[in-house]
C-alpha cells in the first residue's frame, strides 16, 4: 500500500530550529530568512522558495557578530 498522502514535491524549510532573528540584519540566524520570509513560507509558490533557497548562503556575511549585549547597545 501506498501512502500519497504525505508525499509532496514542496521545497522543504530551511529551518534548522535556531529562532532568533539578528537586531541589526533583521535576519534568523538560524535560517537566513527574513520574518516576512519566515511567515509566509507555507503560502509560497515553489519557485519562490527555490529563489530564497538560493540567496541564502550570500546573506550569512550580512549577520555580525554582537558584542556587549544590553550595555554595548545603551552606549550607542
Amino acid at each position: 500500500m501506498k501512502d500519497d498522502v504525505w508525499s509532496r514535491d514542496e521545497i522543504e524549510s530551511p529551518c534548522v530550529k535556531i529562532c532568533v532573528v539578528h537586531p541589526e540584519s533583521r535576519l534568523c540566524t538560524g535560517c537566513l530568512r527574513t520574518i516576512d520570509e519566515i511567515t509566509h513560507w507555507s503560502k509560497m509558490s515553489s519557485e519562490d522558495r527555490r529563489t530564497i533557497m538560493q540567496d541564502l548562503p550570500g546573506r550569512a556575511g550580512q549577520l555580525t557578530k554582537r558584542r556587549g549585549g544590553r550595555a554595548a547597545r545603551l552606549a550607542r
